[in-house]
């Protein structure tokens, strides 16, 4: 029947015609938020959808988003908080003074940098680096979710207590998590300090050795 003979007749019985309209994007399948499908994606897909992420509002104070660095079949994996004002600008995790800190740390660990992946548990730089907020948190963890499905580390390092909150899913202080072998998805996790925290507390740098110690022997365990 012709629309308008059909509407003829709806306005004669007075009903009201309805008309079909297109419905706008829902969450998760708006550009930049394809959350649906990040498990399927592969390292080229998945940081194309990182770098053109609009999932929370810190996109819009972004100069870049920091994706992630280093061997994508890693044996070790780092996992840090979010990234600063040098990360922002560079694109590139740890690469400010905590960076060169963490340098250190995997030095002395036997390790080379571009022998080990490193990520955030943010892929955006929260505005004033304040603590990262949970909407936040959770827009971004299918993000570092299949990062570590594609590296399959033999190891997870999280670096202070936000990451290492965020990956076990838990509130214990930090200080009781550190000195044991953890789990994130059946992968060995070791809790340590965050390199930005031994730059305000030194002293500390003694401790980040015990969990060097154990990090190296949780990794040489079949």
């Amino acid at each position: 029947m012709d629309d308008s003979v059909r509407r003829h007749y709806l306005a004669a019985m007075s009903i009201e015609a309805w008309e079909r309209r297109e419905l706008p994007p829902q969450t998760g399948d708006a550009p930049g938020d394809g959350s649906h499908d990040v498990p399927r994606l592969g390292w080229t897909e998945l940081a194309r959808e990182v770098s053109s992420c609009r999932r929370c509002p810190l996109h819009t104070g972004r100069t870049q988003t920091v994706f992630g660095s280093g061997d994508p079949k890693a044996s070790w994996m780092f996992i840090g908080e979010a990234p600063g004002a040098e990360e922002d600008r560079q694109g590139q995790p740890f690469v400010g003074r905590a960076g060169q800190l963490l340098n250190a740390i995997l030095f002395a660990a036997g390790l080379k940098r571009e022998e080990v992946y490193i990520a955030n548990v943010l892929k955006c730089r929260p505005p004033g680096n304040r603590d990262p907020g949970d909407a936040e948190v959770c827009a971004c963890e299918p993000f570092l979710a299949r990062q570590i499905e594609l590296v399959e580390p033999r190891l997870i390092v999280a670096m202070g207590r936000f990451a290492a909150h965020n990956l076990l899913k838990t509130d214990t202080p930090l200080a009781r998590l550190r000195g044991q072998r953890l789990q994130y998805r059946g992968r060995p996790l070791v809790v340590t300090y965050h390199p930005a925290y031994l730059l305000r507390n030194p002293i500390d740098k003694r401790k980040v050795w015990q969990d060097l110690v154990l990090a190296r022997a949780v990794a040489a365990t079949p």
